[in-house]
């Protein structure tokens, strides 16, 4: 049961990590740091976030707070230059922290309390939690991707109008 609970995770992960790259695909290196104003973020800066909160949840999961003293969320937000490939480092070294965490736990450690800021979660809730916030920002990166693109954006899914 637990091996299937774990299967279907990193399924609906991996999915939600696909989405990702499939819009990143679609846009220019311009377009990943474009704002529509200033308390907006940008792709790039959605993809900062993802990797902070990423490193900062899965590192050491089982055994230290989710979240780390050598994280600087704040920076996180800063829509500071990075090129497409920094970006994309930072993107596959968050969701490479998360798959390898995930696949550390088993039977014998799923029972574990872990913390995220001092609360206490089961690996079940800690896991729903970020199975929450991940799909969240992939949202926003596919919406932004989707304004920008306009209608020379290659539906994700089934186009409108499009049959199954």
């Amino acid at each position: 049961m637990i091996l299937d609970y774990l299967t279907s995770v990193r399924k609906q992960l991996e999915y939600y990590k696909q989405l990702g790259e499939k819009t990143f695909a679609q846009l220019t290196d311009e377009q990943l740091f474009w704002q529509y104003n200033a308390e907006s973020n940008s792709i790039a800066t959605i993809i900062k976030h993802l990797w902070g909160n990423m490193m900062s949840r899965w590192t050491d999961f089982l055994t230290t707070d989710g979240e780390k003293d050598w994280r600087q969320r704040e920076a996180e937000f800063d829509n500071d230059t990075l090129s497409r490939a920094e970006l994309m480092d930072k993107w596959n070294e968050g969701w490479d922290c998360l798959f390898r965490a995930l696949d550390g736990i088993n039977a014998s450690n799923f029972g574990t309390i872990v913390y995220i800021r001092n609360e206490a979660h089961t690996v079940m809730e800690a896991i729903h939690r970020q199975l929450a916030h991940y799909p969240y920002h992939i949202g926003q990166i596919v919406f932004i991707g989707k304004l920008l693109k306009d209608r020379d954006w290659t539906s994700l899914s089934i186009p409108r109008g499009g049959r199954v």
